[in-house]
């Protein structure tokens, strides 16, 4: 079984497929590896694609304490990756949870990037919502230790940012639903503890964000709600960042459109790789109308 050591030892199950330049996935939190699958296929016939699934998520190892899923272990995971299959660097996607710890790596690690992907980043990292995801990621906890996933997935799925993927292709839904309910529910309800309810707002980091050079692409689905807010700070803070936004989207954008989700990348990785992708324009910061 393929498996990389964190530092903390911690060991962490991750698939690749093809050769190139590498590219490394992060998921979600409610995905997996296998949620890649559909990046997988695609970028590997040109690049080294390498999926892998966070602590708490089997086959990686689960930890007993909360304190050992804090962001700090989150990012550190991909930067474990990188060493441990001797990648100098990478272009990093991540979604959502994956996402943040892209985000929170590149903040640290900026020299290990050649680029940033942030999809569907943001849930309960503005000033108004935070005391509520807090709340919340808590409360999910605490559910998914009584319950298990088993009774808890089709309920979790069933979120105002999810409904969108079930609408438009309930085949997609139902996989998505199945590998969910492979997942340890206590290595869940840790992470939903130990990580989404304590890590930081993205808004603490504004004086990296502005110093940041890493190539940076940010992507939202445009009914994903909790991300729009968020989606668009990090734009204007961040000179290194694009933005795009998919249409009648919700979180799991890379699922729900995957043949646009690949498109974006697939482009913004060629912009990189040429050395066309450009830091923002001084001039084109918001100082009048006309």
């Amino acid at each position: 079984m393929p498996q990389i050591t964190s530092a903390d030892g911690v060991k962490l199950y991750y698939e690749e497929a093809g050769q190139g330049t590498p590219i490394l996935f992060v998921h979600e939190f409610m995905g997996e590896y296998r949620s890649w699958e559909a990046q997988m296929r695609h970028f590997s016939r040109c690049y080294r694609c390498v999926a892998f699934n966070a602590r708490g998520y089997p086959p990686s190892d689960v930890p007993d304490r909360i304190e050992d899923y804090g962001y700090e272990h989150q990012r550190a995971g991909i930067l474990a990756m990188l060493d441990g299959l001797k990648i100098d660097k990478a272009h990093i996607v991540g979604l959502s949870m994956g996402a943040f710890a892209t985000f929170y790596f590149g903040m640290k690690w900026p020299q290990r990037a050649l680029s940033l992907t942030l999809a569907g980043i943001g849930s309960g990292s503005m000033a108004e919502t935070r005391a509520k995801f807090k709340a919340e990621s808590e409360a999910a906890a605490e559910q998914l230790l009584a319950d298990g996933w088993e009774k808890s997935a089709d309920v979790r799925a069933q979120s105002p940012t999810r409904v969108q993927l079930q609408n438009k292709n309930p085949r997609a839904f139902a996989e998505f639903i199945g590998l969910i309910k492979q997942h340890s529910a206590k290595g869940s309800a840790l992470t939903l503890k130990g990580y989404q309810a304590l890590r930081p707002s993205l808004d603490e980091f504004k004086e990296q964000m502005a110093k940041c050079s890493a190539p940076t692409l940010i992507i939202s689905g445009d009914e994903d709600e909790p991300c729009l807010d968020a989606s668009l700070m990090l734009k204007r803070h961040m000179p290194s960042a694009g933005l795009a936004l998919m249409p009648q989207t919700g979180h799991a954008c890379n699922l729900e459109e995957p043949e646009l989700f690949n498109m974006l990348c697939e482009k913004f990785f060629h912009q990189v790789e040429s050395g066309q992708y450009r830091m923002r324009d001084p001039r084109a910061t918001p100082g009048r109308i006309f």
